[in-house]
């Protein structure tokens, strides 16, 4: 077989990672609390980044260049990139991420997991409206037939026979605002990526060569923003004492690590490894069955009950996001 297929098993690897992270933050927002979590998944996320970019350059820092600086003081791409990685920091960890983890305490990662499906649909309507790219047919049959297994799974009978959701409201609404903010993010982190690659070309910077550390160096800005936003909310919300309490919950302590390995780390790293081996569309698409791959596992540790339509439409969402994927 050879390498023939590695970028598929590759993918298929980080849908099993992300699954986990999903899982093990469930877990850990109901432990710790959303917050407390969030501001140990950001916090040893810079840790585990600054020990990647020490063991390959020889620094704990990201960037070996003086010019790019936060202040565009000339080139294009000087500072702009830096700023738009914090600003998709603040949009898809510490908005996206919030809606996200509160959504799992509400309505529990599986379905959490089956609404960010709409995340990619949300990327390219934030694409569309930014940048002008062009939605082709294919893209808005995708969209709906993701919205169409999303609603097989959370819509039921109620009274009278009309259809009612199965879900309490305020758990789909952060899972749908998790979704939107991790799809603008995206867009955001792409746009910022070519300002810092552009920068990293024009002013030669020793560590192009080494290109992909780049999306490592993105989200290490990304994290920085979503460790200040969080450590702020945390301040103004609740005070620090529940982050001094975690400190000596070594349980707790454990899925923070094991959650920000397996997701902002490891799942990151290899995603971005996969769509080297094969196409985009074929990772991606391989990547997105997160909300299949979680259902037996959310059976033996959660014991929920899962439903022939919960598969059926677990099934058909992920199906969506194949056809937009593979339509590009």
């Amino acid at each position: 077989m050879g390498v023939t297929y590695l970028g598929e098993l590759i993918s298929i690897g980080v849908a099993f990672s992300w699954t986990a992270t999903a899982l093990l933050s469930e877990f850990g927002s109901k432990r710790l609390g959303n917050l407390t979590l969030n501001v140990l998944r950001m916090a040893l996320a810079l840790l585990f980044s600054m020990v990647l970019f020490w063991a390959v350059t020889g620094s704990p820092l990201p960037i070996h260049n003086t010019n790019l600086t936060l202040l565009p003081t000339g080139g294009v791409g000087e500072g702009l990139g830096v700023w738009l990685m914090l600003l998709s920091g603040l949009v898809g960890y510490v908005i996206g991420d919030y809606c996200l983890f509160q959504c799992y305490i509400i309505i529990g990662s599986r379905f959490g997991q089956l609404f960010m499906t709409l995340a990619p649909l949300s990327a390219a309507l934030m694409a569309w409206v930014t940048l002008g790219q062009q939605m082709s047919a294919m893209s808005i049959v995708a969209m709906f037939v993701t919205l169409f297994g999303i609603g097989i799974s959370v819509l039921g009978r109620g009274e009278h026979h009309r259809l009612s959701l199965r879900l309490p409201l305020n758990g789909v609404l952060f899972a749908v605002g998790a979704a939107l903010c991790q799809g603008i993010g995206l867009v955001i982190s792409k746009i910022g990526m070519d300002a810092m690659a552009l920068s990293m070309v024009n002013d030669q910077c020793s560590m192009f060569n080494d290109s992909w550390l780049l999306p490592f160096t993105a989200n290490f800005y990304r994290c920085i923003a979503g460790f200040v936003g969080f450590t702020l909310l945390m301040f103004f919300r609740t005070g620090m004492q529940p982050l001094r309490d975690a400190l000596h919950d070594r349980k707790g302590l454990t899925v923070a690590a094991a959650t920000t390995l397996f997701g902002p780390f490891v799942g990151v790293g290899f995603s971005l490894m996969a769509v080297q081996y094969t196409a985009a569309g074929i990772a991606s698409t391989l990547m997105a069955m997160t909300p299949i791959i979680i259902l037996l596992p959310a059976r033996l540790l959660f014991h929920e009950t899962i439903t022939p339509r919960a598969v059926l439409g677990a099934v058909i969402s992920v199906l969506g996001v194949s056809l937009f994927f593979l339509g590009e």
